[in-house]
């Protein structure tokens, strides 16, 4: 059995999301063969799914939103982004299905959510599910003009499948299909290396987690300053002037390129950063205060910070609040109105996956 996720290259949240799906898949059928299909790092790849053999392809399968940083989208750079890509998207259809076809093995496709996931299913005669927690039609409808074409090409698209796993957070997503609603997903944590392990049990001050995803944004490494009473652990940066004035920075410790975020959320009070799923998955499943700074022009925002207010402990910051080193590390976090109900969201979809692989595909 092959499973071809075909994984939208849009950021790095539905890579990780996939990597928790994928481990768990793995303990139920090692034998089953497990491909991504993305533009996503494959450092990146590599790290969140840790030892579980998992094969990439390099197929960018999708836009999403152009993305100036991790707060902000640009619309003009994303139509004309979409507009390359349906020129370039039919050869990728064709060379795909002509590589799946040459495995001569059963497959099942996951999409992860790019619409086109439903075009190489029915060339190759697999079945098909979805997985997330929006859709690009959610995101494109209400940006309009053009927009709005492509809501409509992708909202086709999505209607075809045997089912729907919904995650936490999610959009309209009224694709007509059956669905099962999914817990947070959430991967096992993984040991520290030794010296930083102890680097962290030696701090005398509260430990605060700062992401913003792959992109990042750009942090006035002085803002530390303001908060010497904390002390900040965060991925290095890819600018190498930010990484230089970061490293000397007392109160900051920079994370080795082999740890997850995750890893050392059990360390930290509090975590800094934007709305992302996996993210708030993350650390909602270890009862981690989110300082989350809002963001505008990405409409999965809203149902995040909903979910924020709902289930996490939080603040909530602007995004002039963020740039001027106001984050309320200080003060009491509003409390969550009530908690989530499941965390075992990865696990209940490998065995939906499970499920529908041995009913749908044809073995010899």
């Amino acid at each position: 059995m092959l499973i071809y996720v075909c994984l939208s290259s849009h950021g790095f949240g539905h890579a990780a999301r996939q990597a928790t799906v994928l481990s768990a898949l793995h303990r139920l059928q090692p034998s089953w063969r497990l491909v991504v299909s993305s533009l996503v790092s494959a450092d990146f790849l590599k790290l969140v799914c840790g030892a579980v053999p998992v094969e990439q392809r390099f197929v960018g399968w999708d836009v999403g939103m152009i993305q100036a940083d991790a707060l902000g989208v640009d619309q003009q750079r994303t139509l004309d982004s979409l507009k390359v890509l349906d020129t370039v998207l039919p050869q990728r259809l064709d060379q795909e299905a002509a590589w799946l076809a040459v495995q001569n093995t059963p497959v099942l496709v996951v999409g992860d959510i790019p619409p086109a996931a439903a075009v190489l299913a029915e060339r190759s005669g697999a079945p098909l599910v979805w997985m997330g927690n929006f859709g690009w039609d959610d995101i494109y409808q209400p940006l309009g003009g053009r927009f709005a074409e492509y809501a409509a090409a992708a909202r086709a698209h999505y209607q075809q499948g045997e089912l729907l796993l919904r995650c936490p957070f999610s959009l309209a997503m009224h694709w007509g299909l059956d669905e099962q609603q999914l817990g947070l997903t959430v991967p096992a944590l993984r040991e520290l290396p030794v010296p930083l392990q102890q680097h962290l049990e030696q701090i005398q001050k509260p430990l605060v987690l700062v992401g913003f995803g792959g992109l990042g944004v750009a942090i006035d490494p002085a803002l530390f300053r303001d908060w010497p009473n904390h002390h900040f652990l965060m991925p290095a940066p890819v600018a190498p002037h930010l990484l230089a004035n970061l490293e000397s920075e007392a109160n900051v410790t920079l994370l080795p390129d082999s740890v997850r975020p995750f890893d050392v959320m059990p360390f930290c009070e509090r975590h800094l950063g934007k709305p992302g799923y996996s993210t708030f998955c993350e650390a909602l499943s270890q009862d981690l205060g989110m300082h989350v700074v809002e963001r505008d022009g990405f409409a999965e925002a809203s149902v995040l910070m909903d979910g924020l207010r709902l289930f996490g402990q939080h603040k909530i910051l602007s995004r002039h609040a963020f740039n001027q080193g106001e984050w309320q590390l200080d003060q009491q976090l509003v409390e969550a109105i009530r908690p989530i109900a499941s965390k075992q969201g990865a696990e209940d979809a490998a065995k939906a996956l499970v499920s529908v692989a041995l009913k749908t595909v044809q073995h010899d």
